[in-house]
């Protein structure tokens, strides 16, 4: 099956299997927001953001919550798009439909060349993969590391949902942020740095990038581009050295608030699926092109 518009209904009923989420029309489109994976040019450079200590914000809490204001009100997304680049050095191309809820669930079904890659759910702290092509599944694995594995981001199932609306953590209005420029802000919350930009003092405040610190774990970036109602519609991810991985994604076609029903994140197993383990999803992840 090929993916097509993602529709709230296909979700409610999914049954974990290649045909989980099918074709239909007339879904209520609320926003713009996610339509494409797509690599960057070897070695293009990234966002050049300002640095040096700067100076104390007062404003900087009050520019998050205004950057911030769209995305945080989502609690659920729905989405279709495609994804190519390169994890760990190994090329991959896919299509993905997407579903995510407030506050740690997510669903992703991946397809290349019409034939269903993966399937990865996602609630709380427990995550499930199945490979129907090779009719292989990871049980109870930890969702950022099987997401870390599988795309090389490493996020959890709410990370994703903020990393692709251009949100921050809420923690972050209770944070004095700096000043560097007249229109750059920078908010710490916790191991990340939250860049906030404006085009001009009449302009409003964006998030335009968040410098990922995660202890354990290599310096990874989200960078945000053309907004639209609020909501970023270009979406760069990379690792700091771009070796690890370097995706953009290009944003369209989302429905947002949306109910999602308990089962939109769940995987039916078939009988006889052979286990897999993340350190073979590592090695040679379902995404490779070599595949």
């Amino acid at each position: 099956m090929t993916p097509s518009a993602l529709r709230v209904s296909s979700l409610d009923n999914a049954r974990g299997d290649a045909d989980s989420i099918q074709e239909s029309t007339g879904t209520r489109r609320a926003a713009a927001v996610l339509a494409a994976f797509l690599t960057t040019a070897c070695g293009a450079p990234l966002m050049k953001l300002p640095s040096g200590p700067g100076a104390p914000a007062p404003d900087a809490a009050d520019a998050f919550i205004q950057a911030t204001l769209a995305c945080r009100a989502v609690s659920s997304i729905t989405a279709e798009g495609g994804v190519t680049g390169s994890i760990s050095g190994r090329r991959m191309r896919a299509r993905l439909i997407v579903g995510l809820a407030a506050p740690a669930s997510a669903r992703l079904e991946a397809f290349a060349f019409s034939q269903q890659v993966f399937i990865f759910v996602a609630r709380a702290t427990d995550a499930t993969l199945f490979l129907p092509r090779e009719g292989r599944a990871l049980r109870h694995g930890r969702p950022d590391e099987v997401l870390e594995a599988v795309t090389g981001v490493p996020v959890d199932a709410a990370g994703l949902r903020l990393t692709l609306t251009g949100c921050g953590p809420a923690s972050a209005v209770t944070v004095t942020g700096r000043q560097l420029g007249e229109d750059w802000r920078v908010v710490t919350a916790r191991t990340s740095d939250l860049y906030l930009r404006r085009e001009s003092r009449a302009a409003p405040w964006r998030l335009v990038a968040a410098v990922h610190r995660d202890p354990g774990r290599p310096e990874w970036r989200a960078e945000y581009r053309e907004f639209q109602n609020g909501f970023p519609q270009s979406i760069r991810i990379a690792s700091a050295d771009q070796e690890q991985f370097a995706l953009q994604l290009a944003l369209s076609q989302v429905d947002i608030d949306v109910p999602l029903a308990a089962a939109a994140f769940e995987i039916r197993i078939p009988p006889g699926a052979e286990p897999i383990t993340v350190e073979e999803l590592r090695d040679n992840g379902p995404l490779s092109s070599g595949r």
